[in-house]
């Protein structure tokens, strides 16, 4: 089963390297409106996703993995999430990804998002009041039943997803047409995660970091690592194969490189190495604090939740996608 889930997080990382998701170049031209990658990939996976995700968990081969609709972790922990994710240039998958490229500020990010996983543990008894209230796992599913009606839903809402996409990339004119491999292999990934096959279980990432966290400062005597062990453990493995192969495929291809300074943080923040430095490791603080509020990340949630219609995943991601673009707005400005 380790070398399945390594397999699987390898598959992860060489699917959005091809489309160079994962660099903070791309991400954070999407905070600044500039680079529309990610969000071509994101829509075209969920919308390949849920169509044959709902059908593979019909024909009776996956399950549902539903996250709970926590209304005030959803929204403060998406909009907090979105801050770190446009001040950072990373999500918590593609960190791994870009540190085996050589990026030193993934680097940084992930030692950040390793702090705010314990802080976390030692905040989450104390912040449940505002993390609520708990309206249950809802899903489109969960909420007309598995029956004609839906089964035309998720095709009319798959390809809704779909044609979102294609109307993105034709706005936005560019011929690199890689973002499509992307979407479709993330969506087939997936599948094979999901499936009763192999894991039975979303893909996912920002467990890792409270996990890993605790583990190091052995804070492992409480009640949210006893609950984020399993699934921590899954993550880090997975993860490792998403470090190797960006290492391994940038290597391949001559892109090995130590960077701390990437294009868009010299164009909009300038050249100073400890401003990157400090602005990383908090960018990588919070977005783990966000994560965690909200019970996952843009793996975790926002794709493997949408491509199950959960109300909880959806919801995130809009204010995920709130928070990275009002960010984005104020905080890359052109240094005078």
């Amino acid at each position: 089963m380790n070398a399945i889930i390594f397999v699987f997080g390898f598959l992860f990382g060489a699917a959005l390297r091809y489309s160079k998701v994962n660099r903070y170049n791309v991400i954070s031209g999407l905070a600044i409106r500039k680079d529309f990658t990610v969000a071509k990939v994101i829509a075209l996976a969920i919308g390949i996703g849920i169509i044959l995700l709902n059908i593979e968990i019909l024909k009776g081969l996956a399950s549902y993995h539903i996250k709970p609709f926590i209304l005030g972790g959803l929204v403060l922990g998406g909009l907090i999430f979105g801050v770190g994710m446009a001040i950072l240039g990373y999500c918590p998958g593609t960190l791994f990804i870009s540190m085996g490229e050589g990026s030193i500020d993934a680097f940084i990010g992930i030692l950040g998002g390793l702090t705010g996983g314990v802080v976390y543990t030692f905040c989450v008894p104390y912040i449940s009041s505002i993390l609520g209230p708990n309206l249950g796992n809802i899903s489109l599913n969960s909420l007309i039943g598995t029956n004609s009606l839906f089964i035309i839903l998720i095709l009319i809402i798959g390809f809704l997803f779909i044609v979102t996409a294609i109307a993105i990339n034709r706005i936005e004119n560019t011929q690199n047409n890689k973002w499509v491999i992307s979407g479709i292999a993330l969506a087939i990934l997936n599948l094979l995660v999901f499936s009763e096959a192999f894991t039975n279980r979303p893909i996912g990432a920002s467990t890792t970091y409270p996990y890993l966290g605790d583990l190091l400062t052995k804070t492992i005597n409480n009640d949210y690592f006893n609950k984020i062990e399993t699934p921590g453990n899954w993550e880090l493995k997975f993860l490792t194969g998403a470090f190797a192969a960006g290492l391994i495929m940038s290597l391949i291809n001559k892109e090995f490189k130590f960077t701390l300074m990437h294009e868009n943080w010299k164009n909009y923040r300038g050249t100073s190495l400890i401003g990157r430095i400090l602005w990383a490791f908090f960018g990588g603080f919070i977005l783990i604090i966000g994560a965690r509020m909200a019970g996952g990340c843009t793996s975790g949630h926002i794709v493997s939740g949408g491509m199950q219609l959960a109300f909880s995943s959806l919801t995130f991601a809009i204010f995920v996608f709130i928070g990275l673009l009002v960010t984005g707005n104020f905080f890359y400005k052109v240094p005078k």
